[in-house]
């Protein structure tokens, strides 16, 4: 086990998963707390690094492309101190961070992790139901509806229109830019009906405006993540739904297309099936062939 504990937070890596745990401390971002631990499977990271400074240095983990519907959903687009795959290290642990890191870089030598983009999502986001109160109104997420009721300082074509609920198959993507305390962000849910939309957040009635305290507007990107985490893989869509192009798996030796997904994954299940994998690997059952197909065939039919 290696493990690393500061005041921002905790890593611990077991050889198979990442488990990322936020500080307490007040200087922790409240998204960060909110969001709480996160298990990062080793076949998820692309790398990782230490960055050291003269006082403090900073942990950093990188995923593959596709493999993480926060990084999805938000775009790269949330501030630094809020986010999760950073860990601020002191001066006097930078050699438990190196060694932390280069544990982990050994593990994605030995299992052979690829760098390129996942074909779905290995992480699982936030659980349901989740709720967040934001300066425009509070949205709400129950695994199959998003629900927007609007504040009094909604804008009246909003408040007019009365609570807009809409189902989970309604809808094509999620779009997340957040406040920044200079310049307004949004959520907005795009559905088949709205995908050409160009209405301003303020008076758009799938978007929810963020003009108010930027940390606490920043939450609503669990209501991003869950639901992005629960919409088909952007592997899987093209032209003009297409949120991020990403290769599609290799194709069976019959020829055969693999299935394109038409319903949300079961996480919990394709993430046992492939640590379940990854320990027959590490004890000689599976050849690194057998691995290798096996695993692209668990991806494929999920």
């Amino acid at each position: 086990m290696a493990e690393i504990i500061q005041r921002d937070g905790a890593w611990a890596f077991d050889g198979a998963t990442v488990r990322i745990t936020p500080g307490l401390h007040r200087s922790v971002s409240l998204f960060r707390q909110t969001y709480g631990e996160v298990a990062v499977p080793l076949e998820a990271v692309a790398g990782v690094a230490f960055e050291p400074e003269r006082k403090r240095g900073r942990l950093r983990i990188r995923l593959r492309e596709g493999a993480d519907p926060l990084l999805q959903a938000t775009g790269g687009r949330m501030p630094d101190a809020a986010d999760p795959y950073r860990l601020i290290v002191d001066a006097d642990r930078s050699g438990v961070a190196e060694y932390v890191a280069e544990e982990i870089r050994q593990a994605l030598l030995l299992e052979q992790i690829p760098k390129d983009p996942t074909s779905s999502y290995l992480l699982m986001g936030p659980p349901v139901p989740v709720s967040v109160r934001s300066s425009d109104g509070t949205v709400s997420f129950d695994g199959t509806q998003v629900r927007i009721d609007w504040s009094d300082g909604s804008d009246r074509v909003k408040r007019a229109t009365g609570p807009r609920i809409m189902e989970l198959g309604d809808l094509v993507s999620v779009e997340w830019l957040p406040n920044s305390g200079y310049e307004d962000g949004f959520l907005r849910f795009v559905t088949r009906e709205t995908v050409l939309s160009k209405l301003p957040p303020e008076k758009d009635p799938y978007a929810v405006d963020l003009w108010g305290n930027a940390r606490r507007d920043l939450l609503t990107a669990l209501v991003a993540t869950a639901v992005t985490a629960r919409l088909p893989h952007p592997s899987t869509r093209t032209g003009e739904n297409a949120v991020r192009s990403l290769p599609r798996p290799a194709v069976p030796r019959d020829d055969a297309p693999p299935p394109a997904q038409t319903g949300p994954v079961d996480h919990d299940v394709l993430l046992r099936r492939l640590r379940e994998l990854g320990a027959l690997h590490r004890e000689g059952v599976l050849t690194d062939e057998e691995f290798a197909a096996t695993k692209r065939a668990v991806l494929r039919g999920f």
